[in-house]
């Protein structure tokens, strides 16, 4: 029989608010639902696991999160009311209390969605993510778990930015005397999501959210990720030089406009500076969709064939990128990758590294050939 929850029931900050259940937990900590009398409201509480208390890094992560949410106003980013330390020692966020499901419960249980119903979605979450990259946070590990779907008399398919707790913040957002999380060479992040860089251990821009929105996109729309992978080092490695699966050639008898598929295509490009430079460039690129055009606004380089060019440019260049992996005969070697801090999807958060990287991993040796006699056709 589990012992019960010691919050549970309990009064904290005075009485303001009264814990009445647990909704959800993970490796640093758990979430509440709980009353706040005063204001007749229910709010979330966030609170740090106490054995976790003497970690500096998780505290120092745990802080910064709070203080990252509490500085951000989009109102598709959940707010962040109150943060601090209880008596006990253990660390807490006061939050807005969510009603519905995130992205990933809700296309598992309803499936794919239209593109009417998945770009809305995306773009009110560029909204929210291009104020946080405007005020210096990167938050490194978008997902769909992480974008909540509130669902209300008032409100339908209303997304929520959360979770922080990974989040990359510049010196304004630091205060003094805090730790920083990751060393240059570090990786964290959930697999399945992260941009080519980050699975490197490289310095991190926007762009490597607005990667991570595109993978986001792709599965909401197709159910799928664009990588076929049975491993989390699979996934790690395709998104360094593996080659996406068209998102028109993603579900047998399930099509997409050209243009969307252009627009995932630049999103998911291998250099961070080919993609969209900012989350609101990704949100104007899918309004034009909505709007049934054909190609991108003049300001995205949408002049007439322009698009084109550019993302063929953008393959090009990204085939040279494979080909300098490539040796001169056999299959291409695994990318340079990082020691890995691996956020488990739909799990716990657990800290798995791999002090000494990637031993060996392989691709198909058909890739490696054809590199090959395209060098010999030359």
């Amino acid at each position: 029989m589990r012992p019960e929850d010691p919050f549970i029931g309990r009064d904290i900050l005075n009485g303001q608010f009264q814990i009445l259940q647990k909704i959800g937990s993970g490796g640093m900590g758990a979430v509440y639902k709980a009353l706040q009398a005063d204001m007749n409201r229910m709010v979330g509480v966030k609170i740090l696991h106490p054995k976790l208390a003497n970690r500096k890094d998780l505290v120092s992560r745990f802080r910064r999160e709070a203080r990252a949410m509490s500085q951000l106003t989009h109102p598709n980013t959940v707010k962040v009311f109150l943060y601090g330390e209880l008596d006990d020692g253990s660390l807490y966020i006061i939050m807005e209390f969510l009603e519905g499901k995130n992205l990933n419960q809700t296309v598992r249980t309803e499936g794919p969605f239209p593109i009417e119903r998945a770009l809305p979605i995306l773009m009110q979450a560029c909204g929210a993510l291009d104020e946080a990259h405007r005020a210096g946070i990167i938050h490194r590990d978008l997902k769909p778990e992480n974008i909540f779907l509130v669902q209300s008399e008032a409100l339908h398919d209303y997304p929520k930015l959360l979770d922080f707790g990974l989040a990359k913040v510049g010196e304004r957002q630091m205060r003094p005397g805090s730790i920083m999380l990751t060393q240059e060479g570090m990786v964290f992040g959930t697999p399945e999501f992260m941009s080519p860089e980050q699975a490197q251990g490289k310095p991190l821009t926007p762009a490597s959210d607005v990667y991570s929105l595109a993978v986001i996109l792709y599965e909401v729309l197709t159910g799928k990720l664009p990588f076929d992978a049975k491993s989390a080092m699979d996934f790690i490695q395709l998104h360094v030089i593996g080659k996406p699966v068209p998102l028109n050639q993603r579900v047998p008898g399930r099509t997409f406009p050209l243009l969307l598929e252009q627009i995932i295509d630049r999103a998911l490009a291998k250099r961070p500076e080919a993609r969209f430079s900012s989350a609101a460039e990704l949100a104007t690129a899918l309004q034009a969709v909505m709007h049934g055009a054909t190609e991108l606004p003049p300001q995205l380089g949408g002049k007439s064939g322009e698009t084109t060019v550019r993302l063929a440019s953008q393959a090009q260049d990204d085939g040279r990128a494979l080909a300098n992996h490539a040796p001169a005969s056999g299959p291409l070697p695994s990318p340079a990758v990082a020691p890995l801090s691996i956020v488990a999807r739909g799990s716990a958060r657990t800290s798995v590294p791999l002090l000494l990287g990637v031993a060996a991993a392989f691709l198909l040796l058909g890739i490696g050939l054809a590199l090959v006699l395209m060098k010999a056709l030359r």
